[in-house]
């Protein structure tokens, strides 16, 4: 029967993750109207083919090789972040380079860095773990600065925030006392906090959102109309193209802001049916990873939970107006090809965890986490 049959609550996920990539089909459709030429409903299904394949290879390439590469894959990753900032290879787009060009589309090279940093930081953290306070500390945070500072560079503070959460909690789940990351967490969020302070353009945007109906004709701009579109659906919907803000009203329509419309259009109930199936493939993950006994395997599952999850609600507190504009792609719904096909490999490599997992320990104990975990630091 196997893990698939033994575990019924793993059914559920592909089927939450089939419904969120249908609703995003559909709602792009919609969102894309006034961007015909464009074709990005075709190219999302391109990406989606992609996607699945990457999906299947996540699902059937052995762990153990994974875990034995995850180094290479780590350097990789960083030596591609790195190349997207040199001129003539990572295109400038928007004031930011965070891509590489390919056929269909361009490759965000940040969406890949993800699952490459949750294969090889766990083994960092299982080996500091065993070493004084200061090194078992210090040696974590080298690698997630690693990839922060690079972010940084091109600039994307979004997903900067993203690796410093999802690496702070892994850093939590390994062992690490609250009281020790709360103190690391307030420094890097006022080194945070100073860089936005340092940058104008982005200074202006918090400022902006702290004002938005003052500042709705500029700086909120975009966030004031993926409100109004929020708000003029009611609670079942203008119905699908029947929608104004995609025409031209709310910039970003069909990736950043893909929520707005979708409630404008399918309306509150429809927009609450989705967060709850985002809250239930979460909830399932979450509850699925925590049964793993294998401390590098546990450590990655929930890595690779976290990013999907932060990123979700990051996203969705963004068009809620919960949190000042940044360009993150809602996962499943969202246009984008790179974020797809991490979204869909993150889903494949995580059944494929949970699948090893449950071969390598058949006793399972959902109410302990690992003992190999390393103590509180």
């Amino acid at each position: 029967m196997g893990y698939f049959g033994a575990s019924r609550l793993i059914a559920l996920v592909p089927i939450c993750v089939i419904f969120l990539n249908t609703v995003g089909l559909l709602v792009l459709s919609s969102a894309s109207l006034s961007f015909v030429c464009h074709n990005y409903l075709l190219k999302q299904i391109i990406w989606l083919a992609l996607a699945l394949c990457g999906c299947a290879c996540m699902l059937i390439v052995p762990i153990d090789w994974l875990k034995k590469n995850a180094a290479v894959l780590y350097v990789i990753a960083v030596v591609l972040m790195m190349a997207v900032l040199i001129p003539g290879i990572g295109p400038r787009i928007n004031g930011a380079r965070r891509w590489i060009r390919a056929g269909i589309g361009n490759i965000q090279i940040s969406e890949f860095a993800k699952i490459a940093f949750c294969l090889y930081f766990p083994r960092v953290l299982t080996k500091s773990a065993k070493l004084a306070f200061f090194p078992s500390l210090l040696i974590p945070f080298f690698h997630i600065g690693i990839f922060a500072v690079l972010l940084l560079m091109e600039p994307d503070y979004g997903t900067t925030a993203l690796f410093l959460m999802a690496g702070m909690i892994m850093l939590f789940l390994n062992g690490f006392s609250a009281k020790t990351l709360c103190f690391c967490g307030i420094l890097a969020f006022g080194l945070f906090a100073l860089m936005i302070a340092l940058n104008p353009v982005r200074l202006g945007r918090l400022l902006a959102f702290m004002n938005i109906e003052a500042t709705k004709a500029t700086g909120s701009y975009q966030l004031w109309q993926g409100l109004v579109g929020l708000q003029s659906g009611g609670s079942l919907g203008m119905g699908l193209g029947n929608g104004r803000q995609q025409l031209f009203y709310l910039p970003e329509a069909h990736t950043d802001f893909i929520f707005s419309i979708l409630a404008e259009e399918l309306g509150y109930i429809f927009a609450l049916l989705v967060i709850g199936a985002y809250v239930l493939l979460f909830v399932i993950l979450w509850a699925e990873t925590f049964r793993i006994q294998t401390a590098d395997t546990f450590l990655m599952a929930n890595g690779l939970s976290l990013f999907l999850v932060i990123q979700s609600a990051i996203n969705l507190c963004v068009v809620m107006g919960l949190l000042p504009t940044k360009g993150i792609a809602l996962p499943f719904i969202s246009y984008g090809g790179s974020n797809l096909v991490f979204s869909y490999g993150a889903i494949g490599l995580l059944l494929n965890l949970l699948r090893t997992s449950y071969w390598e320990d058949l006793s399972w104990n959902p109410h302990t986490k690992p003992a190999s975990i390393g103590k509180p630091v």
